[in-house]
């Protein structure tokens, strides 16, 4: 294995590498948050793909073949299908706000202040998604190094935090764009066709595995369209995925980047399944689906090449984790703290404060990146049903901000307070049938999100329409109009989202 080794080590000083040259460029809020808003069409659709395939992607995606076989392609493959639909449909107005966090739309968009709890929403599911790709780090460095589940923990945290901390954006982005092409080689160019050769072809695959394997949609119908409500949807409105279309350079990049990443997690989605069905050829008796990636990369590949599809796993796990690590210190900042500390301090004293410190905005949302990232460690250190975690951040955000996102994009006659309803009776439906029915269960999102869209139609249209010149200058950024983006407000008004 010293070979792997070497490989890994040399990888994991890549990316502190990169974290150091990516600070010298991070001297401005927007080099920090959004990579300066510069990002061509290449670096675009790279990042953008290292950031949705993430450690449930790789790992899980193989476990789901080796699980359901080629059907369990279905839950990476709604990721793919919910990025080419904000590419295609949203991203190009979405590039043209300019601001920096989901909840600043919605202020844009309803004439008001997002209050905390659309904030609180998006910090909950970004932290949740961070700690959850956190975790997968135990798994792999337990393949590589044998590390205790703490230990490993810490150290690709630590990796992580520290680049991400040193260059935000830029040192996230160098870091996926390498990401990407680890992952390219290792999973798609090299341990899927040596899977596949392994387990005698796709003929020998099929004559030793039952027919479910093969069926379209022999994972089961209800969890492909769970998987769509979830996934899909969820890909439209995190802000881990909004703050990579702000780096886009223009709509074009934005549109035309995304849906080249799109397309990628399509192809990668199928190779995941096909490795997995290859490695239950020859593991039949696994104790975990999840132990199909590690084992086949263990015993079916040869040095050099075991130690680079590793990396490729662990470029999958730190892309995810640093993508959401950079978007809870943004939402943890700018849409909660600066809130928080404006409602204390009241309005004048909140503006003359920002004004004088405006020129330090990047220590600030260095610090809370730091801040995020040793909380995310020790949620990680704590926390064991991961599954579940990341089910409740997902229900959340999907149950309690898809639908005034969504709908502030589309309807014009959507208002802040049916934007309010909608966000309370869909989160409180999802955690209350949660309760009812179970984390797990497919019922809280599906009878959440009915809620969440009854109570915004019915509220909106039972309210006053939105200002003429709140929706005004909200066309006039949709079109690109203005150049500025605006900075948090400094006291929350009570109509706030």
């Amino acid at each position: 294995m010293a070979v792997d080794y070497a490989v890994i080590v040399l990888y994991l000083a890549g990316m502190l590498a990169m974290g150091w040259w990516g600070m010298r460029r991070a001297k401005s809020k927007s080099e920090f948050l959004v990579a300066g808003r510069r990002l061509g069409p290449a670096m675009y659709s790279g990042t953008m793909a290292a950031i949705v395939l993430g450690g449930a992607s790789t790992i899980g995606g193989v476990g789901l073949g080796y699980q359901y076989g080629l059907s369990g392609a279905w839950m990476v493959f709604t990721i793919g299908l919910g990025l080419l639909a904000l590419s295609v449909f949203f991203s190009a107005r979405i590039a043209r706000l300019r601001v920096y966090t989901v909840s600043e739309m919605l202020d844009l968009r309803y004439g008001g202040s997002a209050g905390l709890i659309s904030g609180v929403v998006m910090w909950a599911y970004t932290l949740m998604l961070a700690v959850t790709s956190t975790i997968a780090y135990a798994t792999i460095f337990d393949v590589l190094f044998g590390l205790d589940r703490s230990l490993s923990i810490v150290l690709g945290g630590a990796i992580v935090v520290a680049y991400s901390t040193l260059g935000g954006m830029w040192s996230i982005t160098l870091t996926d764009m390498v990401q990407f092409v680890v992952k390219t080689i290792g999973v798609l160019l090299l341990l899927l066709p040596i899977a596949v050769v392994k387990a005698g072809g796709f003929a020998a695959m099929k004559a030793q595995l039952p027919d479910d394997y093969f069926a379209p949609l022999g994972i089961g119908g209800q969890t492909v369209f769970t998987y769509v409500l979830i996934y899909s949807f969820g890909m439209l409105i995190g802000q881990d995925i909004w703050q990579r279309v702000f780096t886009a350079r223009g709509d074009k990049v934005a549109r035309l980047g995304g849906t080249a990443a799109g397309t990628y997690c399509l192809a990668y989605a199928l190779a995941g399944a096909v490795i997995g069905t290859a490695a239950k050829v020859l593991y039949p008796h696994l104790g975990s689906p999840d132990d199909a990636f590690a084992t086949i990369v263990k015993d079916a590949l040869p040095m050099g090449v075991r130690g680079l599809v590793l990396a490729a796993a662990l470029s999958a796990v730190m892309s995810t984790s640093s993508g959401a690590l950079i978007a809870c210190a943004t939402v943890a900042n700018n849409d909660i703290w600066a809130r928080v500390r404006g409602a204390v301090r009241g309005p004048a004293a909140a503006d003359e404060e920002a004004h004088e410190s405006a020129h330090d905005e990047v220590r600030g949302n260095r610090l809370f990146i730091l801040l995020m990232g040793v909380a995310v460690i020790g949620i990680a250190i704590g926390l064991n049903d991961v599954v579940a975690a990341l089910t409740v951040a997902y229900n959340l955000l999907v149950g309690g901000l898809l639908v005034p996102i969504l709908g502030g994009l589309l309807w014009k006659r959507g208002t802040a307070a049916g934007a309010l309803a909608s966000v309370a009776v869909g989160g409180l439906a999802v955690v209350g049938l949660m309760v009812s029915f179970g984390v797990l269960a497919n019922e809280p999102i599906s009878y959440g999100l009915i809620a969440s869209l009854v109570a915004y139609v019915a509220v909106s249209l039972a309210t006053r329409p939105t200002d003429a010149a709140v929706l005004a200058a909200w066309r006039e950024r949709l079109a690109g109009r203005t150049a500025s983006a605006p900075s948090a407000p400094s006291a929350p008004s009570p109509s706030g989202v």
